[in-house]
């Protein structure tokens, strides 16, 4: 009788080790696979642009995981769901884990270029170290991928226009109206999203008793290196304006000039 209650005991607790490692190895094997696919995009990119340094190829990279994890991402928060303003906490569903393995192999791949070539500042180290990190800790709890998916896309909806910016600079097409539109958009989005909205969702998420503790302090953390990147775009934009401005009384010093005196006063 004792060995029969041991092995009613012990039978389903084997279940749910095996189904347990069976997941975390499901995972693992969505992990590498987009790794792969990642690190294959960029060797690609990089054959097909033999000309270019291997940065132009990496943010080629970097802007086609943009694009598709704004689209991903996008349909998940306002179609799919459920809602993150509302449900935080709530079990990953199936679309969810597969995106967020697809963007945890993007940051691992990402992370690495970057510390190999060593191109970004501690900043963004942190910023992609605490993405990983967040990715995984929604993955292995199994829950509040809702709110990591929308954390994905307001951190994701400005990448793209970062990008763009990059390869107007490098083809010597960012002095320009398009390289102004750019730059609007991008200090628009990112004020608005990663700052305005990304306010109400860490409030929801602070103020529900869904979310585990430390996935607070997670979004905390998250919320708080939006900030940091915001002191540097608005100190930016300022410069900009500023530079903009004096440019613009320069220039229109010198038609009152040509104007009164018929001929610009050469010195």
């Amino acid at each position: 009788k004792t060995m029969t209650c041991r092995l009613r005991v012990s039978s389903p607790c084997v279940c749910f080790w095996f189904f347990c490692n069976r997941m975390a190895a499901a995972l693992c094997l969505q992990v590498l696979c987009s790794l792969c696919g990642w690190l294959s995009l960029y060797l690609s990119f990089c054959r097909l642009n033999k000309h270019r340094s291997y940065e132009w190829s990496c943010r080629l990279v970097t802007f086609t995981h943009g694009v598709l994890s704004i689209g991903l991402s996008a349909y998940i928060g306002f179609i799919d769901g459920p809602w993150p303003f509302t449900h935080p906490g709530l079990p990953n569903t199936p679309l969810q884990v597969h995106v967020l393995c697809l963007t945890l192999g993007y940051f691992i791949f990402d992370l690495g270029w970057c510390v190999y070539f060593q191109t970004e500042g501690a900043l963004m180290l942190a910023h992609h170290t605490l993405s990983i990190l967040g990715i995984i800790m929604a993955l292995v709890l199994g829950e509040s991928g809702t709110e990591v998916n929308a954390v994905l896309f307001g951190s994701e909806i400005t990448n793209p226009l970062l990008q763009i910016r990059w390869f107007l600079r490098e083809t010597g097409r960012y002095h320009s109206f398009t390289g102004d539109v750019v730059d609007l958009l991008f200090v628009a989005l990112f004020t608005g999203v990663r700052i305005g909205v990304g306010a109400w969702l860490l409030f929801c998420e602070m103020a529900s008793p869904k979310p585990k503790w430390f996935v607070k302090a997670g979004g905390v953390a998250m919320y708080a290196v939006s900030w940091c990147f915001m002191f540097s775009i608005w100190r930016f934009a300022w410069k900009k304006s500023v530079k903009k401005y004096h440019a613009w009384r320069s220039g229109r010093g010198e038609d009152r000039q040509l104007k009164k005196n018929g001929h610009l006063k050469v010195h």
